[in-house]
């Protein structure tokens, strides 16, 4: 049974990976983007939280302040990887995913003020949920997840946007920090 189910796992993966390769057009862009979004925002940030919180019980925190504070934070990084993913359908013609990214760099938005705007949002969720339960086991699987992310980007995807956008990527990348927010585009100067 156990086999049959992992097999099966990796067989739907597989099926849902080249039906997303195959899918073209706009109304299938957003159905990819849509599904994308709550498919891998959704576990990394709801479902293994829920996974490591379980154990110990959903209980939130007494203090009314801090679960407040929690709950924004958790409203912020789904907006903000809400808004990178229909950004990367509407102007980038892709999804956040690496097997089917935007054809078309996209800088705006979001992306004027930090390159990685999407990660960002779910760290900020996890955080957001480690507040909200009064969890450390939680804030060290934002590190972990933060870490791996700081990698990936590093290893992976800074340098296949390199060569993906050439020199306008190479511009970009001098005047927008990697994680923390450059909100000195607000204010019109760099520090």
């Amino acid at each position: 049974m156990i086999n049959s189910t992992l097999f099966y796992g990796k067989y739907s993966f597989f099926v849902v990976h080249c039906w997303i390769e195959k899918a073209s057009g706009e109304p299938m862009l957003w159905i990819k983007t849509i599904l994308l979004t709550l498919l891998v925002p959704g576990i990394a940030c709801f479902l293994i939280p829920y996974f490591i919180l379980k154990p110990a019980g959903l209980e939130m925190v007494h203090s009314p302040v801090i679960r407040v504070v929690g709950i924004l934070l958790i409203a912020l990084g789904i907006c903000g990887f809400s808004w990178v993913s229909q950004a990367f359908a509407r102007f980038g013609k892709g999804t956040p995913a690496p097997f089917d990214p935007p054809k078309k760099f996209v800088a705006i938005g979001l992306y004027r003020f930090v390159r990685n705007p999407m990660y960002l949002g779910a760290v900020t969720v996890i955080l957001g949920e480690a507040l909200l339960f009064g969890s450390w086991k939680l804030l060290a699987y934002a590190a972990a997840v933060l870490t791996a992310l700081h990698l990936f980007v590093v290893l992976y995807e800074e340098p296949s946007l390199y060569r993906r956008f050439g020199e306008p990527y190479r511009h970009y990348v001098n005047e927008v920090p990697r994680w923390l927010p450059g909100f000195y585009k607000i204010i019109g100067k760099r520090n």
